[in-house]
């Protein structure tokens, strides 16, 4: 089965929590509110919503004000805005409780109903829920109001923009949600309230307990039935479970039910990701209460020192690249279509992993995961600067990343942090990861935490504080030689043979329009204004031809999948861009590098000449390099076929030097066979 019929099948089977249209789940109504929303910017922070009589603009959910001017440079606007909108309420809402559920807004958001203060939630990439029906009109349109901020805060983590932009806007879906009086919980954390563990997880048998947590605002004791359906993925029922409690009137309440799973078909990576399908349910006889459905990927995990990763007790190289969430003129207010492309993407590079820097992301992308395969590594923006006012909103979403998240088979490990510092290992810093690790693993103990730290020393008092420790190196661009990678993994690998280690980030920036056909490259300033294409190119080959010999090392991710906003830099030619994705910003051109690991990676026939957009030559005499990963691929040059070639960096690295090109137009064309079937590249120089 194909992707995306595997997608397709899965979303339809899966009847998601939280999904982006209008649908009845049994026992609870989820109601999209996205589309026709007024929206205005509102620079006088003295004038509130009701003053303000002119300016206002129609927009639909997901939205961001800075879709532009955080992507092109210093002078974006960051500060207070509105979002209104009116909306009835149902007669037979009254006995219901209502909610309502922002997926994310970035980064303050204030919501008040009729005038009414509701709530408020700091941090712009978790997902908050809401009561509301209290406040609620039934004899009148209600106007819902969220007060939108995105002003940089020492109190709320990220605390700066240096990095990536905190893009201002209500950038992902909201919606209503109603329920019975008893109820699934909504408000813990904005979870979907049901937390499912599994342990003892083999080819023969898995348990798995699911744990549900209840609300009941009847006032009075009820007795239900706790039932769990689990179903196979063609949605066959494959087992029931039911169990008779005692809801009680006062507090929220957890219950756990046990399920031993005979035979279960193992989530399996990229290579098979099985997913079944939890149904939880709360019955009064035979009458529904409430529902919530949930993925469930059966696997167990574990990484062993020297070894690497292992998923299902088999060796599983976890090899990938990182991803931020903002596209060329959409900012992050992104599609499900958009999100899905990117893992799309992801997918043909061939990576196994990914690591999401450095926020939580959509929830639809968890979803991606979970149906492609990847393995996942996911944290909150504890980054780049420290305030020392942050904790309180780091422990926040830190606790909100793991409920909200929970019950993803991808994820395997939670990041605290990423190039924070400190001095002592008992200073603030250290202390608070520290804090954010016992955080991680007091709410899920069955998986890995990590920090991740820039420097390329172990023993920093930074570390030390979790399971597993990231390191970010750079070597050739912010300092060394590209080849010096190699020199620092075997010196890491003897002094810590038992310390767990990945490189959390690695390579190059790229300016596409920026190229140099010279072999012999000069490493570019990483703050100046020329970053040829072909110097990120040379940086990835050498590097995972380095990489690809090192077992000893769990993980390693390039930085990054695409290029994204920096609005605070202005660098390699293009202002606010970071270009060390292998994808441009409006995801038109994959970079030459993004072909160096499809042919790496990926089982999917590559044959690729690189130096495409390298088309005005200088030398006569030159090198090609192909890529390919199906045979040794025949070359010809102006239809002269090229016999000798030399293995490069990796078995996948054919290059043909010391090549004569004519003056003026150059055909280039490489062929590669696999199976009797011909795959072709071909690409046109031109000699001055």
């Amino acid at each position: 089965m194909n992707y995306r019929t595997k997608r397709f099948a899965l979303l339809i089977g899966l009847i998601c929590f939280f999904f982006n249209s209008n649908f009845a789940q049994a026992g609870r109504d989820i109601i999209p509110i996205n589309q026709d929303w007024q929206f205005v910017k509102n620079p006088d922070s003295n004038k509130r919503v009701q003053q303000i009589t002119q300016g206002w603009e129609r927009v639909n959910i997901p939205h961001t004000w800075n879709n532009v001017d955080m992507q092109t440079g210093k002078n974006f606007y960051a500060g207070d805005a509105y979002y209104k909108k009116t909306f009835p309420a149902n007669d037979s809402w009254k006995d219901k409780r209502i909610f309502i559920r922002f997926e994310g807004v970035g980064q303050i958001a204030d919501v008040y109903i009729n005038n009414k203060f509701v709530g408020e939630h700091k941090g712009s990439y978790s997902a908050f829920c809401f009561e509301i029906g209290y406040a609620l009109r039934f004899d009148s349109v209600n106007i819902l109001t969220v007060k939108v901020n995105n002003t940089p805060r020492k109190d709320i983590i990220p605390i700066n923009n240096f990095l990536f932009p905190i893009y201002g806007g209500i950038y992902r879906p909201v919606s209503l949600i109603l329920t019975n009086r008893l109820n699934i919980t909504t408000t813990d954390y904005a979870s979907p309230g049901v937390y499912i563990s599994q342990k003892n997880v083999s080819e023969q048998s898995a348990d798995v307990d699911v744990k549900i947590k209840l609300e009941n605002v009847l006032h009075i004791t009820r007795q239900v039935v706790f039932r769990t359906s689990l179903y196979d993925e063609k949605n066959n029922l494959i087992q029931k479970q039911d169990q008779n409690i005692t809801v009680l009137p006062q507090g929220r309440q957890s219950f756990v039910q046990p399920l031993h799973i005979a035979n279960p078909h193992l989530w399996n990576g990229r290579k098979d990701p099985y997913l079944y399908k939890v149904v939880t349910g709360i019955f009064d006889g035979n009458t529904l209460i409430d529902e919530v459905t949930q993925p469930l990927g059966i696997r167990s995990f574990k990484i062993i020192l020297g070894k690497g990763f292992y998923l299902n007790n088999k060796p599983y190289r976890l090899y990938g690249v990182c991803r931020h969430q903002d596209i060329w003129s959409y900012g992050n207010a992104l599609s499900n279509a958009q999100h899905d492309s990117d893992m799309a993407m992801i997918k043909e590079i061939g990576a196994t992993s990914i690591r999401f820097g450095h926020y939580q992301q959509n929830e639809r992308v968890y979803d991606d995961c979970d149906s492609i395969g990847f393995l996942v590594w996911t944290e909150i923006p504890y980054v780049n600067a420290v305030s020392g006012q942050e904790s309180y909103n780091a422990e926040q979403q830190m606790t909100e990343l793991i409920r909200q998240n929970y019950n993803h088979p991808s994820i395997y490990c939670w990041g605290t942090s990423n190039e924070v510092y400190g001095k002592t290992p008992q200073d603030y810093t250290s202390q608070l990861i520290s804090s954010l690790n016992d955080i991680a693993k007091t709410e899920d103990p069955n998986r890995y935490s990590i920090s991740t730290n820039g420097y390329g020393e172990i023993n920093r008092p930074e570390n030390f504080n979790t399971d597993l420790q990231g390191i970010n190196r750079y070597f050739g661009w912010y300092d060394g030689k590209m080849g010096d990678l190699e020199q620092w993994i075997d010196k890491v690998e003897k002094n810590y043979p038992d310390i767990n280690v990945a490189i959390a980030e690695y390579g190059a920036e790229a300016n596409i329009a920026q190229q140099n056909e010279s072999d012999i490259l000069m490493p570019p300033k990483y703050d100046g204004q020329y970053f040829p294409e072909n110097y990120q190119t040379k940086t990835h080959e050498v590097q995972w031809g380095i990489i690809e010999k090192h077992p000893y090392l769990f993980a390693t991710y390039i930085w990054n999948m695409f290029d994204f906003a920096t609005p605070l830099w202005n660098h390699g030619g293009v202002p606010a861009r970071n270009m060390k994705g292998l994808v441009t910003f409006d995801r038109k051109t994959k970079k030459d590098a993004f072909y160096w690991y499809k042919a790496n990676w990926s089982e999917e026939p590559v044959v690729y000449i690189t130096g495409r957009r390298d088309s005005l030559r200088q030398s006569q005499v030159t090198d090609v390099s192909v890529y390919s990963n199906i045979s040794a691929p025949e070359l010809s040059i102006n239809g002269k076929k090229v016999m000798d070639y030399t293995i490069g960096y990796t078995n996948v690295d054919y290059v043909f030097k010391h090549i004569q090109l004519k003056k003026g137009i150059n055909i280039i064309k490489a062929t590669g066979n696999k199976n009797g079937k011909k795959y072709t590249d071909e690409i046109k120089w031109i000699l001055k």
